[in-house]
């Protein structure tokens, strides 16, 4: 039994100490344990804006499609991220009910309210192009702070060739090593300008620059003429994937159009948030003190354990980080009436055995045990219903199903775990007025 109390006692420090982490990490002069993790807010309660593109792939074969888009979705991520927007959420949107056939792009931009801005962060076709060492000397210059800067804009200079003289690039295996290699087929027009490139620089590097971003650097080893070159050097098939689907964007790229725009103001954002956390705190209270009323002190342990469910939740939400959405606040809220439902359904067990005449510590033993199979039953039926609608749902019920799921695992076991650990901790009640008081109601025959 001491045991048991050292151990409620130390996890109780634990949740208390981690709990007043949690809340002074949103203020000034946040603690050491979470400062460098602050809440992810989704476009609903920061601000920002909401774009959509319609992208046209009538020119691409139905096998292809599906590539192009995700290398265009790529493309538009890397662009978006550097500019620095927090947190964007870029995301291809097929078919669909009302979309028909349609293949869109879904781009959330929190913090971002001025739309012309957005659309420029977006840009239009991804633009490959390969450049060439160049001969001319690194340019070395003193700044103010006495520290020598090295200019290497001039390292490498364009030869012409762009993706447009790209007719494909696949993904090949050598063979016997089975070392990936990407494969890249120039038109006629490229081939001619490819061979000239390779000629004039044999043993210097020609890099392959998407959107003004290194992503190949290769060397040249012999002059090609073939119109065919490959790109090798160690890649795993995963990054030999990524850089055919990068350079496939370039080569084909897909028109996009926008076709819808929506902005939602910071203070709008604000008001939500402020709405979504008085729901939660407004329905934690609600909860708690049915708890307490109905079934008194396991009522206050239950309360309690539900506390720290809150408090681990919020912090898997800081560390993993969670992108809050209002959705997400809501099945975070769903997931607290997910957690109560466990404990309640171990108190009603425990108090059918104790009408059957046993001690409060045998009922609840009793109780754990034979609640366990419809606590256990009723949350894996909610974690697949979470699953599906994170992977076949929009963003919107994505961030639903992600905090929705995520909390039901998270309150299965501490209904199993915390509130037994506090229960088996508790001292046996006497026989006096008090003890039958403190655990009546819920635990015993109101006669």
């Amino acid at each position: 039994m001491l045991k048991r109390r050292i151990i409620a006692l130390v996890v109780l420090v634990v949740g208390i100490v981690l709990g007043y982490a949690v809340i002074r990490s949103e203020q000034p002069n946040p603690p050491a344990i979470l400062a460098h993790h602050p809440f992810a807010l989704g476009l609903d309660l920061s601000g920002g804006t909401h774009l959509v593109y319609e992208a046209d792939v009538s020119q691409i074969s139905a096998g292809d499609i599906d590539t192009s888009m995700e290398s265009v979705r790529e493309v538009i991520e890397r662009r978006v991220n550097s500019f620095g927007v927090s947190e964007p959420v870029v995301q291809v949107q097929s078919g669909g009910f009302g979309a028909g056939n349609s293949h869109r792009l879904s781009i959330e931009l929190p913090g971002v309210t001025d739309i012309e801005k957005a659309v420029a962060l977006i840009g239009q076709t991804p633009y490959l192009e390969f450049k060439v060492q160049s001969d001319s000397p690194q340019q070395a210059t003193v700044g103010a702070d006495g520290k020598v800067n090295i200019d290497v804009t001039g390292q490498f200079v364009s030869t012409g060739l762009n993706g447009k003289y790209l007719q494909q690039t696949r993904l090949v295996f050598a063979q016997g090593s089975q070392e990936p290699i990407v494969e890249l087929h120039f038109n006629d027009e490229g081939a001619k300008l490819f061979a000239q490139i390779t000629k004039d620089n044999v043993g210097k590097v020609v890099a392959i620059y998407l959107d003004g971003q290194v992503i190949s650097a290769p060397v040249v080893r012999d002059t090609i003429t073939t119109g065919t070159a490959e790109i090798s050097g160690g890649f795993t098939p995963e990054e030999a994937r990524a850089l055919v689907a990068s350079l496939n964007s370039g080569a084909l790229p897909v028109p996009i159009k926008l076709i819808s725009t929506e902005t939602v103001g910071p203070s709008l954002g604000a008001q939500a948030a402020h709405a979504g956390v008085n729901a939660a705190l407004i329905g934690f209270g609600l909860v708690a003190l049915f708890l307490l009323v109905w079934y008194r002190i396991p009522g206050l342990v239950a309360v309690i354990a539900l506390g720290l469910y809150v408090v681990i939740t919020l912090t898997l939400y800081k560390l993993i980080p969670v992108t809050l959405s209002a959705a997400g606040i809501a099945g975070f809220i769903i997931s607290i009436g997910m957690a109560v439902d466990a404990n309640i359904l171990i108190f009603e067990r425990a108090r059918e055995e104790r009408l059957r005449g046993k001690s409060v510590s045998e009922a609840l033993s009793a109780g754990f045990t034979r609640a366990w199979t419809s606590i256990r039953d009723a949350n894996t039926a909610s974690i697949i219903i979470a699953v599906i609608l994170f992977f076949f749902g929009s963003s919107l019920i994505k961030g639903f199903a992600l905090t929705f799921g995520l909390g039901v695992i998270i309150s299965l076991l501490s209904a199993i775990t915390i509130t037994r650990l506090f229960l088996r901790a508790l001292p046996t009640p006497t026989a006096s007025k008090a003890g039958k008081f403190l655990f009546s109601s819920g635990f015993t025959n109101s006669k």
